[in-house]
């Protein structure tokens, strides 16, 4: 069986022990790029879209917060923004407290 194995080409050998090494990682490149696909990509567009809304808040602007609290902004300045949420209550708050805009309501 010895004898057989020393008739072959050593270069032919080597060849074939590196493609094997390499489809050896081939489950995990593939794995990787599935991960990067629907994990990374996603988070990446949802983060990039919230920091769009972020930089694009003006005055008049209708906001929910991560806390939860409903209001109006009133003011920007820099990095907080105040928001009225009821007639005579103001709050001040990051901007990345924001969550989202509210939803534009039809009244009937």
């Amino acid at each position: 069986m010895l004898g057989f194995f020393s008739n072959l080409n050593p270069s032919l050998m080597a060849q074939t022990q590196g493609l094997g090494g390499l489809m050896a990682f081939a489950p995990l490149i593939i794995i990787m790029v599935i991960f990067y696909v629907l994990l990374i990509l996603p988070a990446q567009r949802r983060q990039k879209k919230t920091q769009e809304m972020l930089n694009a808040l003006k005055n008049g602007d209708k906001v929910v917060t991560s806390g939860g609290l409903f209001g109006t902004i009133v003011g920007l300045e820099g990095e907080a923004v105040q928001l009225r949420v009821s007639d005579q209550v103001k709050v001040k708050v990051l901007r990345t407290a924001i969550a989202s805009l509210q939803p534009e309501s039809k009244e009937e």
